[in-house]
């Protein structure tokens, strides 16, 4: 699965270059099914005269070397992103398989079409590796039973991906082969969409098609697959119409210049009583003479103990300018909400020179978008 949206619900397990790794809840769900399905019928039908215990050793492990498989797919993805300084900030495997929640959309075409070919070629090499290992280990079935089945799983996911309708690889690959052609980021990703959305809908009628026949499991499990990418194919169009309306627009005209500022030798217990709770708000800059000192919000406030709140000040809590992402006034607002994505916050001050000039929220820009549909800008 190409790189998308993060997923909530996830336990982290490790780290990759740097990138967080983590399986969903989802994960253990497909898991124990995969290992049930090949203990329970693939490897008994192949290879009869195992013990229980056996097949299901043997079905984890290749359970287990299926996931890992995703993940080098996911990773062949993230390698060829960071050597294009796109950041990847985490890389999920789920019930349909893995996902890279890649940190901006990419430059240009060519990087687009790298970064969504470097999956299914990771595949397809993986399905060669496990065919060769297969050929030499044949003899010993332990062995040759899961390197066949992987090889076969892994040419299957590869040529899967290839299929020219979004959120799949195949359909970054026909997005960046249109971004080419058009010139245009925004028509790619509306061509892209709406052949992901057609794949979709054909994946939930031969799902309703095949269950009508009588194969209920089957049928419902490809109805499921065509909603997931039904909502991924949409989601990625709402996206890039986001980023056309917001195209050409400055931070300065989406951020706000009324923002609450607060002295650093305030108590947290007034704060929230006077700021909070009273008006509420969410997010206080510290500033001096228009210098920035720090930034607070729930988050720290959160993050002290509620009986201490009378006795710590803003200023032991706040996030310091040193830690603090910022941006200028001039900046692209597409291109500061990605910085803001980053940083994983929600708004961020935004300084000309050294001088805070105002402060920009996700609240703030959704209100800019909206002002801009009413009035059909």
């Amino acid at each position: 699965m190409p790189p998308g949206a993060a997923m909530q619900g996830s336990l982290t397990i490790g780290r990759v270059w740097g990138i967080p790794i983590g399986l969903h809840y989802s994960w253990f769900l497909v898991f124990g099914l995969i290992t049930w399905s090949l203990a329970g019928g693939y490897f008994p039908e192949k290879y009869p005269g195992w013990g229980l215990a056996t097949y299901l050793l043997v079905g984890a492990a290749t359970s287990l070397l299926f996931f890992s498989s995703v993940l080098v797919h996911e990773l062949g993805h993230s390698w060829v992103a960071l050597r294009n300084a796109i950041p990847i900030r985490s890389i999920t495997l789920f019930i349909f398989g893995g996902i890279a929640q890649i940190g901006r959309e990419p430059p240009s075409a060519g990087v687009e079409f790298r970064i969504a070919i470097a999956g299914p070629l990771t595949s397809l090499g993986l399905a060669g590796l496990f065919g060769g290992t297969w050929l030499v280990t044949r003899d010993i079935a332990f062995l040759a039973a899961p390197m066949i089945w992987l090889a076969r799983i892994n040419l299957t996911l590869g040529l899967f991906n290839l299929i020219p309708g979004f959120p799949l690889d195949g359909g970054r690959v026909f997005r960046a082969l249109v971004w080419r052609l058009t010139g245009s980021f925004y028509r790619a990703s509306q061509a892209a969409s709406l052949a992901g959305q057609m794949l979709a809908f054909g994946f939930i009628g031969l799902g309703v098609l095949i269950a009508l026949r009588g194969n209920v499991g089957e049928g419902v499990w490809l109805a499921f697959i065509g909603w997931f990418l039904q909502n991924a194919a949409a989601a990625s169009h709402a996206q890039a119409s986001l980023g056309e309306l917001l195209r050409g627009v400055t931070v300065a005209q989406a951020m706000t210049r009324d923002c609450p500022r607060v002295a650093g030798d305030l108590l947290l217990d007034r704060l929230v009583q006077e700021e909070v709770l009273a008006k509420g708000r969410r997010c206080f800059l510290v500033a001096d003479d228009g210098h920035l000192r720090g930034l607070l919000t729930l988050h720290e406030v959160k993050a002290v103990p509620r009986e201490r709140w009378g006795q710590v000040r803003v200023d032991e809590v706040m996030t310091r300018p040193d830690r603090l992402a910022a941006v200028g006034p001039q900046e692209d607002l597409v291109a500061a909400l990605a910085k803001m994505d980053d940083a994983n916050v929600a708004q961020l001050p935004v300084l000309a020179g050294d001088q805070l000039v105002g402060m920009l929220t996700r609240e703030h820009v959704l209100h800019y978008v909206r002002v801009r549909a009413e009035l059909g800008v």
